[in-house]
């Protein structure tokens, strides 16, 4: 048993405390990782805001890296001191969809799902907020559950690898699989939004057209590589990609974030033969709009992506590689370091990001400013 601080959730849209927590050791097939950074992803606001219901008290977080400290009976692809990131995705690798390789559609149970290895001095237990509950400072997952890294990466910069890069990225390369020379409209230009920018870039896309209402994102959506950037709350969406395009519309349209009407959008610029790639999550009960008989006749496709389609064991080292030869930005998606007792402070602060200025994420870390 390891006693550990952690920023816990005990009532919906209140912020969270920062208390001493009891933290099992692995179990087989687990690991316990000491933590050096975890990145806020908007998912877990939503879920300390009651978005998505779900029981309490609890801990968030699951953008995250940081150092093996101990193993469970059966783990073999780490060991104690290595360097490595943690994410949500969870998997058995037997099952039918593992066979498949679809890892983030696993939908065997785990032990951690079953019984949280986090609770009270008094007994009580504390939910694994997304499996992971890493808003903490150590960890304990499911060995399928971390990647190896490299111990030159900076370990914040690869925190944000763990979720915002995978996600925004892989729905890019893995999910829709996009051809080079192809055009790319991707809505909404906040952290997963740049990520799926890059992935166009990385991917040989000729356009990548990045829509969004704030100038300062669209600015930064040019750093990771769009070839153009439309503010739509001055220029209509529709008219401005049919003309980038040729009056052909998109080849692919990502919707990064989980609104209604971006989705509704998506279909409008939409060209011939064209794929809706749904990337941002909505509140539940969301239903969307669109003609059927159009879809159908010229022969237009939706997806839906989760964690971009992650396969980790081997896009973990891709993205690596990228971000060694220059090509993948990850320094960059940082605006700000914060030490576990002011996560409060950076949750309010990228809130701010997300009603009105900066694309990136945030995050909190146990390291100092300058690593």
């Amino acid at each position: 048993m390891t006693r550990i601080k952690a920023a816990v959730c005990r009532e919906f849209g209140k912020p969270l405390l920062i208390e001493e927590v009891e933290l099992l050791p692995p179990n087989f097939g687990e690991v316990q990782v000491k933590l050096a950074a975890c990145s806020i992803c908007h998912s877990d606001i939503l879920y300390a805001e009651g978005a998505w219901g779900g029981d309490l008290p609890a801990v968030y977080g699951h953008e995250a890296a940081g150092l093996v400290t101990d193993i469970g009976a059966g783990v073999t692809n780490v060991k104690a001191g290595d360097h490595v990131l943690v994410t949500l995705i969870r998997s058995c690798g037997t099952c039918h969809f593992c066979s498949q390789g679809d890892k983030v559609q696993c939908n065997s149970i785990f032990p951690l799902d079953e019984q949280s290895p986090l609770r009270t001095s008094e007994g009580e237990l504390i939910k694994h907020g997304l499996r992971t509950a890493a808003f903490a400072e150590s960890v304990v997952v499911d060995s399928s559950q971390v990647a190896p890294i490299p111990k030159e990466i900076p370990l914040d910069s690869a925190s944000v690898l763990s979720c915002g890069v995978i996600t925004g990225f892989g729905a890019v390369v893995n999910t829709a699989k996009i051809q080079s020379g192809c055009s790319v409209v991707v809505m909404g230009t906040g952290g997963v939004g740049l990520n799926s920018v890059q992935g166009a870039s990385v991917a040989g896309a000729e356009s990548i057209i990045a829509l969004d209402l704030s100038d300062e994102k669209l600015e930064a959506a040019k750093n990771f590589g769009a070839t153009h950037a439309v503010n739509v709350s001055r220029e209509k969406p529709t008219k401005a990609v049919y003309g980038i395009t040729e009056g052909k519309g998109a080849d692919y349209v990502f919707v990064t974030v989980g609104d209604k009407n971006a989705i509704e959008q998506g279909f409008k610029i939409l060209g011939r033969g064209g794929t809706l790639v749904i990337v941002g999550m909505t509140a539940d009960g969301v239903k969307v709009e669109f003609d059927p008989c159009k879809f159908a006749g010229i022969e237009q496709r939706v997806l839906g992506s989760k964690m971009g389609s992650t396969r980790l064991v081997t896009d973990i080292p891709w993205y690596i590689s990228l971000y060694q030869q220059g090509r993948l930005k990850l320094d960059e998606l940082i605006t700000g370091r914060y030490p576990l007792e002011e996560i409060n402070q950076a949750i309010a602060d990228i809130c701010l990001l997300y009603t009105s200025p900066s694309p990136r994420d945030l995050s909190t870390s146990r390291m100092p400013s300058s690593a």
